[in-house]
């Protein structure tokens, strides 16, 4: 991952972390085939959590440059397309019951 990359990520990280959003992973995706080449996944603490930190993530991103290609918004789970980051923000029960990091650290893997 570049330099400028991992700064767009420590600052997503920072701020999901300063607004007490739990369990942040970052899935660096690059050399995987996979749409995006990186993915910030984060717990919330429930449903009003997950629409506000959506919010904290427009006010700071988009003054810093940031496009958001797409949301995905609902109560329970929110995806913000960056482009070439995903963030994944989910409840405790949304996160347990996808379990994305399985999926994300499968990626680019081959069976023998």
């Amino acid at each position: 991952m570049n330099q400028a990359m991992q700064k767009r990520i420590d600052r997503i990280v920072d701020l999901l972390d300063s607004k007490k959003a739990e369990d942040i992973q970052v899935f660096d995706l690059h050399d995987k085939e996979y749409l995006t080449q990186a993915v910030v996944l984060a717990t919330t603490l429930g449903d009003k959590h997950t629409l506000a930190l959506l919010d904290y993530l427009k006010e700071d991103l988009k003054p810093a440059g940031e496009t958001f290609a797409a949301i995905e918004e609902g109560e329970q789970w929110t995806v913000v397309d960056l482009g070439d980051i995903m963030i994944h923000l989910m409840t405790p029960e949304y996160r347990a019951k996808y379990n994305l990091e399985e999926f994300l650290d499968s990626l680019g893997k081959r069976e023998s």
